[in-house]
Order: C-alpha cells, then structure tokens, then sequence
C-alpha cells in the first residue's frame, strides 16, 4: 500500500511540473509561423525582369512588424523634427509608427500634417482619413473633416488650373 502512495505521489509531482515548468522551457523558442498569415507570392519584377531589391526596413530581422513601443518611440521622434522643421525626417518615422502598430490612429494625424507642410494634398488627405477611420470619435474630427474638405478643394483648383 505504501509504495503504490509513493508512486501516485511521484507521478502527481511529476505532473505539476511538467504542467508548470512546459510553457517556461518553451518561452525562449521563437513563436511559429502563423497559419492565417497570407502566403507571399513571387516577388514583383523590375520591367527589366529581375527582382526588386528588399527593402531594409521591411525585412530585418531586428525590426517586427507590430511593435507598439518602437511606435510609440517613432512618435516622439517624428514630432521632434515637426518642431525642428525637418518635415522629411518627421514624415519617414510617422511613417515607421504607422507600420509598427497599424490600428493606432495618432501617427495617421501627424502623418498627415507632415504631408500636408509638405504639399503633398493627396496623401495628407488619405492619412487624415485613415486617422478618422480608425478613431472615428476623435475630439478633432471636425477640425480634421474641415482640413480634409479645404484639401480637396485646393486638389481640385490644381487640376482645373
């Protein structure tokens, strides 16, 4: 009797352990590929038939796709250079955050008040827009309509002109 208590017992331990320590060894592995991601397709071709270079930012290892820190961080660098005046620079990391956490609307709205320092009406418009879809009850959502109705309108001059 005592010893069929010993080893009940041991398989039980042995159990608890497992059950507790398994996700812990597993922490360290990278995560596997997710089935639901879409399969890439062959890359597109230059019209001289070889491939397009990859482009650093979108396939280094060092940078993943959903990084809401690193988004964050590349707000506050982008409104950096707003205040500097180095709209180019501003745009390239409002662009970054936009990448790095796409459901986030804030990098839309400085992305588009880049673009829109800028002159560059049409992508401002489009950032504006996202900024409103994904934030729908926006504080500034009139303010951003009206900026997104006199853009349109100065689109619209340009081409009558």
């Amino acid at each position: 009797m005592e010893r069929t208590s010993l080893v009940h017992w041991m398989l039980t331990t042995a159990g608890v352990i497992i059950f507790v320590a398994g996700p812990l060894v597993h922490a360290q592995d990278p995560a596997p590929e997710s089935s639901s991601k879409p399969a890439e397709g062959p890359r597109p071709k230059k019209p001289d038939g070889k491939k397009k270079p990859d482009s650093a930012t979108h396939n280094a290892p060092d940078q993943p796709a959903w990084d809401p820190l690193r988004a964050e961080k590349d707000l506050e660098v982008g409104q950096y250079y707003m205040r500097k005046g180095d709209v180019d620079a501003a745009i390239d990391r409002f662009q970054d955050a936009t990448t790095a956490k796409p459901g986030y609307a804030i990098p839309f709205r400085y992305l588009g008040e880049a673009q829109e320092k800028k002159g560059l009406k049409k992508q401002a418009v489009k950032s504006y827009k996202r900024y409103l879809d994904l934030y729908p009850h926006a504080e500034d959502k009139e303010k951003i309509q009206k900026k997104i109705d006199k853009l349109y309108k100065e689109i619209e001059k340009r081409k009558s002109e």
